[in-house]
C-alpha cells in the first residue's frame, strides 16, 4: 500500500491539480535525483516504465539522464529498481515505428563507456530478473550500435568473465538469451572472438549442445552451433586453439560417426540410417559447415584431415541424409583432394520403393569413387527419383562432378582412368565402365537418360581436359557396350547385399571388326542423331529443350577434346563433323541462340587446329567459313555469353532454375519443389572465357597462317602442364612449411632464452679454462722452485759430508801426533761413529 500511495502522490502533485503527461513525467524525472529516498526513486522509475510505451519521446528527453544515474548508483543495490530501470531503458532504445528515437537514445546512452561497463558488471549479479533484463538491454544496444558496444566491451574489466559465466547459467532462459547476446557480440570482431574463446566459450557452448541433445536439440542447439561457427570462421588463432581443446572429434560423434574408425570397418548403421526432420537438418548443417571449415583451413593434423574427409564422404555417399546436407558435404571437400577414393570401401543404402523412406536395402560394398561416379551419372539412389528433375537432385550431381574433377586433377590419375578403358592387344576388352556406358548410350527421349549422358560428357571432359596423353589414349578407345540392364533408376550400381547382381546381357558378337567405332566417331554420330531427333519434335518445348541440353553436352565435350589436338580434329572432320556443325548455323534464329553459338565455337576450334592431312583441309574449311560469313560467326560466338543459361553458372552452382521466375505468370504456377537444368559447368565456362578470343581471332586468319595458339606443340603443352604441377606441389610445400613456421613461432621466446643461457654458460666455461691455465702455469713454476731447493739441499748435504770426513781425518792425525782431543770432539766422533754403525 505504501508503494501505491507514493506513486499516487508523485502523480497527483501537492495540490491535487490535474496534470498533463508532460508535467507528470517532468515531476517524476525530478524525483530521480540521488537526493531523494531510494523508495521514492523506485516509485518514480516504475511510474516512468508505465508511461514510456505511450510517451516515449517525453520520457526519453526528460528522464534519460536521471534513469542513467539510477542505473549507475542503485541498480546493483536494489534488484527491483534495477529491473525497472533496465526495462525502461530497453524500451527507449527499441526500434519501433519511430526508429529515429531509438537511435537517438542509444547514442546518448553510449556517449560514454560507463553504461556498458555497468551492464557487464550487473551480469555478475545472480538475481534472475537483473541478469535477464541486463541481457535484453545489451541485446538492444548491440542491435542498434554493435561496433560501439564491442569497443566498450574490450575495455571492460569483467566483460569476458561475465559473458562466459552467463553461458553456464543453469536457468535455460538466461543461458539462451546469453547465447544470443554472445552471437551478436562476436560478429565481425576477431578480438572479442579470441577473448571469449580463451575464456572457455567453446567448452560452455558444447556443454549446452550436449544438454540439449546434440543435433536433436532444436533451436537452442542451433544457436549454440551458430555461435561456435561464428567464433571459428575467418579466425585462424581460434581454429588452432579449438583443435588443442580436443573438441573437434566430438563434431563427428554428434552425428553418430566414430572418429577413430578404420578404413576397413564400415561406420555404424545408426550413422547411415537416421530419422531426419527440419530442426535436425538445420543443426546438422552447422556441424557439417564447421567440419568443412576445419578441413579447409591450415594446421590440421593428418589424422584429423583423414577423419573429417571420410566423415563427409560417408555422409554424402552412404547415408540417408537429406539431399541438401549431402550436397553441402560434397561441396566442402577440399579442392586439393588427396583422399584415396578408389581404395576406400563404403556400403551404400537404397530406399525400398513405396515405403516412404521407412525401409532400406543395404547394397554391396563398393569403392567411394564408383559411388561418386554413379551419383553424378544417375543421381541419388541410382536415379530412383531422377524423373522429378528437382533442383536439389541436380545440385548434388553437380557437386559430385566437381569432386570428381578435383580428384582427377593430377595427370597421372587422368591417364590411369582413361588407359583402363583401352583394350590390350591379345586380351579380352575390359568391361565397359558406367561412365563409358552412359557416354555412348543410345538416345532416349526421357529426361533421366539425357541428363545421365550430359553428366557423362562433363565427367569425361574432366578426364581429358589439358592432358595430351589422356586425349591420345581416349582416341584409341573402342567401346563394346552391352545394353544397360533394367534397374530401378537406370544405373548399374544397384546390387542388394542379400541377393545376387542382375545378370549382365552378353554383348552381341561383331561380324566385322571394321564396324567397330572409336568413341570420337560414336560421339559425332550421336550428335547428328540428337539434331535429327530435335527436328522431329512436335510442339513440345520441354522435349525440345531436353534434346538441346543433350546437344550442348556433346558440343562442350568436343570443344574441350579437340582444343589443341590436331589428330582428334582430323578424325572428327573425317567422320562428318563439319556437316553436323554447319547445319544449325545456317538456320540460326533469335529465339534459339545457345546451340548455334556452340556450333560456331566448335567450328572455330576445328579450323584453329586443323593441321594434319585429311579429307577436309584447312583451305576447304576456310571456304565454308567465308560462305557462312566470318563476321557473323564471330558475333555468334560472342552471343553465347549473353544467354542466361551461360551467365548463371558460377564456381559454386551450375544448376539453372527452370522455368525462371520471370516466366512464372502467377505465384500459384510455381511448383512446390523448384525444377532445374544443367547446361554448362564452371570448368567449361572458364575454358570458354579463356579461349573464345583466340577462336574469334583465328576465324579471320588465312588458311596458310598459323596462330599463336597453334604454334605450341604437344611437347610444349606437356612441359607447361608438368611445370604447373611442379608449381602446385611447391606451393603446397611452401604452405606446409609456413604452417610449421607459424606453429614454431610460439616457442621462439623459449629458444631465445635457452640461447642466452647457453651463451652465458659458454662464457663461464671460457673463463674457467683461462683460470685453470693460470693455475697450471703457477703450479709449474712452484714445481721448478721445489726442484731447485731440493738440488741445493743435496749440494749442502754433500758439502757437510765432505767436511765431516775431513774432520775425522784431522782428529785421527791429531791423536797419532799425541795431541789432545776434547771429549766433545771425541763425543762427536763417537756419536758420528754410532750413527755410522746404525
Amino acid at each position: 500500500m505504501e508503494f501505491f500511495s507514493q506513486t499516487y502522490t508523485a502523480l497527483r502533485g501537492p495540490q491535487g491539480v490535474p496534470q498533463s503527461a508532460t508535467e507528470t513525467i517532468a515531476r517524476l524525472s525530478d524525483r530521480l535525483s540521488p537526493a531523494t529516498l531510494l523508495s521514492d526513486r523506485r516509485a518514480s522509475v516504475l511510474a516512468l516504465k508505465g508511461l514510456v510505451r505511450d510517451w516515449k519521446q517525453d520520457v526519453g528527453d526528460r528522464a534519460l539522464p536521471g534513469l542513467l544515474e539510477v542505473l549507475y548508483n542503485d541498480a546493483e543495490v536494489d534488484a527491483d529498481i534495477g529491473k525497472a530501470v533496465l526495462e525502461t531503458l530497453t524500451q527507449l532504445c527499441e526500434m519501433d515505428e519511430n526508429s529515429e528515437l531509438g537511435s537517438k537514445y542509444t547514442d546518448a546512452i553510449l556517449a560514454t563507456e560507463k553504461a556498458v561497463h555497468v551492464l557487464f558488471g550487473l551480469l555478475a549479479d545472480n538475481t534472475f530478473y537483473t541478469r535477464f533484463a541486463t541481457l535484453q538491454f545489451l541485446s538492444a544496444l548491440l542491435q542498434n550500435r554493435r561496433q560501439v558496444v564491442q569497443g566498450y566491451f574490450l575495455t571492460a574489466s569483467s566483460g569476458a568473465t561475465s559473458m562466459v559465466a552467463v553461458l553456464e547459467d543453469q536457468r535455460e532462459i538466461i543461458r539462451n538469451e546469453g547465447i544470443s547476446v554472445v552471437q551478436s557480440l562476436i560478429t565481425n570482431s576477431p578480438d572479442i572472438q579470441k577473448i571469449l574463446a580463451f575464456q572457455g566459450a567453446f567448452e560452455r557452448l558444447f556443454n549446452t549442445i550436449r544438454q540439449e541433445g546434440g543435433v536433436e536439440g532444436g533451436a537452442v542447439a542451433r544457436e549454440a552451433l551458430a555461435c561456435v561457427d561464428a567464433l571459428l570462421r575467418f579466425n585462424s588463432s581460434n581454429q588452432s586453439y579449438f583443435r588443442e581443446t580436443g573438441i573437434p572429434p566430438a563434431l563427428c560423434t554428434l552425428l553418430s560417426f566414430a572418429p577413430n574408425i578404420s578404413f576397413q570397418e564400415p561406420p555404424p548403421q545408426e550413422f547411415a540410417l537416421q530419422f531426419w526432420d527440419t530442426p535436425k537438418l538445420n543443426n546438422a548443417s552447422y556441424v557439417v559447415a564447421i567440419v568443412g571449415m576445419l578441413l579447409g583451413s591450415k594446421g590440421g593434423s593428418e589424422q584429423e584431415v583423414v577423419t573429417f574427409t571420410r566423415f563427409l564422404v560417408e555422409l554424402s555417399l552412404a547415408s540417408n541424409a537429406p539431399t541438401p546436407l549431402k550436397t553441402q558435404a560434397l561441396q566442402l571437400l577440399p579442392a586439393n583432394l588427396a583422399f584415396p577414393l578408389s581404395s576406400v570401401i563404403i556400403t551404400p543404402y537404397m530406399p525400398v520403393p513405396e515405403t516412404n523412406g521407412e525401409e532400406w536395402d543395404r547394397l554391396e560394398p563398393a569403392s567411394a569413387l564408383d559411388a561418386l561416379v554413379e551419383l553424378a551419372l544417375h543421381g541419388e539412389y541410382n536415379g530412383l527419383y531422377d524423373d522429378k528433375k528437382s533442383k536439389n537432385g541436380l545440385e548434388i550431381r553437380a557437386a559430385a562432378a566437381n569432386v570428381f574433377e578435383n580428384f582427377v586433377k593430377p595427370d597421372n590419375v587422368k591417364e590411369a582412368i582413361v588407359n583402363a578403358m583401352l583394350t590390350i592387344e591379345g586380351s579380352e576388352p575390359p568391361p565397359a565402365t558406367p561412365l563409358l556406358r552412359a557416354l555412348v548410350a543410345p538416345h532416349s527421349s526421357s529426361s533421366a537418360g539425357i541428363t545421365s549422358t550430359h553428366m557423362a560428357c562433363i565427367l569425361f571432359a574432366h578426364l581429358i581436359r589439358s592432358s595430351p596423353e589422356a586425349k591420345k589414349a581416349a582416341r584409341q578407345i573402342i567401346p563394346k557396350v552391352a545394353p544397360i540392364p533394367a534397374t530401378p533408376g537406370g544405373g548399374s550400381f544397384f546390387v542388394p547385399a542379400d541377393g545376387a547382381p542382375p545378370p549382365t546381357p552378353e554383348p552381341e558378337e561383331e561380324d566385322d571388326d571394321d564396324d567397330m567405332q572409336t568413341i570420337l566417331q560414336i560421339l559425332n554420330e550421336n550428335l547428328s542423331l540428337a539434331f535429327l531427333s530435335r527436328s522431329h519434335v512436335n510442339n513440345s518445348d520441354r522435349e525440345s529443350r531436353e534434346w538441346e541440353r543433350l546437344i550442348i553436352g556433346y558440343l562442350t565435350l568436343l570443344s574441350q577434346w579437340l582444343w589443341d589436338d590436331a589428330p582428334s580434329v582430323t578424325e572428327f572432320l573425317n567422320a562428318g563433323g563439319m556437316a553436323v556443325l554447319v547445319e544449325p548455323i545456317n538456320h540460326i534464329t533469335d529465339v534459339e541462340s545457345v546451340v548455334p553459338c556452340m556450333c560456331a565455337f566448335l567450328l572455330g576450334v576445328c579450323y584453329e587446329f586443323n593441321r594434319e592431312p585429311g579429307e577436309i583441309t584447312r583451305q576447304s574449311t576456310h571456304t565454308i567459313l567465308q560462305r557462312l560469313g566470318i563476321d557473323a560467326l564471330v558475333g555468334c560466338v560472342s552471343r553465347l555469353r549473353e544467354d542466361d543459361r551461360f551467365k548463371t553458372v558460377g564456381p559454386d552452382t551450375s544448376v539453372y532454375t527452370y522455368p525462371p521466375p520471370s516466366l512464372v505468370a502467377a505465384p500459384g504456377q510455381q511448383p512446390k519443389e523448384p525444377e532445374g537444368e544443367i547446361w554448362f559447368d564452371w570448368a567449361f565456362i572458364d575454358f570458354w572465357k579463356s579461349n573464345y578470343f583466340t577462336v574469334q581471332r583465328g576465324l579471320g586468319m588465312e588458311p596458310d597462317k598459323l596462330s599463336t595458339s597453334s604454334a605450341q606443340s604437344a611437347e610444349t603443352i606437356m612441359l607447361i602442364s608438368s611445370l604447373r604441377e611442379t608449381i602446385r606441389k611447391q606451393s603446397e610445400e611452401i604452405a606446409a612449411l609456413q604452417a610449421q613456421l607459424k606453429a614454431s613461432s610460439s616457442s621462439s621466446d623459449e629458444v631465445a632464452s635457452l640461447t642466452t643461457q647457453l651463451s652465458a654458460q659458454a662464457a663461464q666455461v671460457v673463463a674457467q679454462a683461462e683460470t685453470i691455465g693460470k693455475l697450471n702455469k703457477e703450479l709449474d713454476e712452484a714445481n721448478d722452485k721445489v726442484k731447485e731447493g731440493e738440488k741445493e739441499q743435496e749440494d749442502v748435504l754433500v758439502l757437510l759430508d765432505e767436511m765431516s770426513e775431513k774432520r775425522r781425518r784431522d782428529k785421527a792425525k791429531m791423536r797419532e801426533a799425541g795431541m789432545d782431543v776434547s771429549e766433545d770432539e771425541g763425543g762427536d766422533d763417537d756419536d758420528e761413529d754410532d750413527e755410522d754403525n746404525e
